[in-house]
């Protein structure tokens, strides 16, 4: 038995996921309501829904959007693509690989727990020791 191959994503990517199955299931939530046309009230609750999901999209891409400007802009070392790192460690949007702005993190096993303030400042107090 072979190691488990495991694919990461970007945390960008995975916000944009998110988004978009918002989106989407704002839209079925619509949907839903013009099942109902029968009934006018559970329509329009099925619209204001549907409405509030759409809403809440919206707002998670202009969240990450303004996220995606402040993420550093670096090229992948496997498949030399321009790609976007948020917090210490991330994964290339095209390739997959895992990534570290961290020297002493390199060629340690990926684990996004890299990226919690707790085990940063926990870095630091090492440091500081050293």
């Amino acid at each position: 038995m072979g190691k488990p191959n495991l694919v990461y994503s970007s945390k960008i990517n995975k916000i944009r996921s998110f988004a978009l199955i918002l989106l989407f299931v704002g839209i079925l939530i619509m949907y839903g309501g013009i099942l109902t046309k029968s009934t006018p009230w559970l329509m329009f609750v099925f619209f204001g829904l549907g409405v509030l999901f759409v809403i809440l999209s919206t707002l998670v891409y202009f969240w990450i959007g303004l996220l995606s400007t402040r993420a550093v802009p670096i090229i992948c070392p496997s498949c030399e693509k321009p790609t976007k790192m948020l917090g210490v460690v991330d994964a290339c949007m095209h390739c997959k690989q895992p990534l570290t702005l961290e020297k002493t993190l390199e060629g340690k096993n990926f684990d996004e727990k890299y990226n919690s303030p707790a085990y940063r400042k926990k870095l630091r107090a090492e440091k500081k020791m050293d």
